[in-house]
């Protein structure tokens, strides 16, 4: 009977284990103010949890600029690109998760393209230099972008070990990237991030 209710208890533990549990990110800079636009992402051990590609995602040209600045869509999303500007635009990208050129459209025509690998996407415009804004396309089902508060929250994170990243445009690290490692049972954490200036003036506050 004992050993019955020793077994009985550790597959209760193991099961409390493996639930879902809030996790809290928070990301500052180096004076402890938030930052916002970093794309945070939860990678448990061993989950193979991947997010749901049905939706409506778009990144809109207005004001001669992308909005928004940075965007998180899942693996397989289709994304469109409504101009809303007067001048015409020429969207484009080199990055290696998705080569794609839309060529020259005019206001109140939209464009789309399906982003079907994960990694990080930058966009230019052919027309206007200035305009640059990225996408993040991701195969984990927990990952998100910090608001102007620089926290992300996910309410059905699983309790297990694992790491966490997190991903700027402007971020001073290889490939912009850092990461913490995750125990069981830690329900937040907090990085201090050094950014580069943006290379212009850009929308969206920056």
């Amino acid at each position: 009977m004992v050993g019955r209710a020793l077994i009985g208890s550790l597959l209760f533990l193991s099961a409390f284990q493996a639930t879902a549990a809030p996790l809290t990110v928070r990301v500052t800079d180096g004076k402890g103010r938030p930052v916002r636009d970093a794309v945070v992402t939860l990678h448990p051990n061993g989950s193979a949890a991947r997010p749901s590609a049905v939706g409506r995602f778009s990144v809109s040209q207005k004001d001669m600029q992308f909005h928004p600045f940075v965007s998180v869509v899942p693996v397989g999303a289709k994304v469109s690109f409504p101009n809303l500007d007067s001048s015409r635009h020429h969207v484009y990208s080199f990055s290696p998760a998705k080569k794609f050129e839309l060529k020259l459209f005019a206001r109140d025509q939209s464009r789309s393209v399906v982003f079907d690998k994960p990694g990080v996407v930058a966009l230019g415009c052919n027309i206007h230099d200035g305009m640059t804004a990225f996408i993040m396309v991701t195969d984990s089902r927990w990952t998100a972008k910090t608001g102007a508060n620089g926290i992300v929250q996910f309410a059905d994170a699983p309790n297990s070990p694992g790491r966490v990243t997190v991903w700027h445009p402007y971020l001073r690290a290889k490939a912009n990237i850092v990461e913490q490692t995750l125990s069981a049972g830690n329900r937040s954490a907090t990085f201090t991030v050094a950014l580069r200036s943006p290379p212009m003036a850009l929308g969206d506050g920056y």
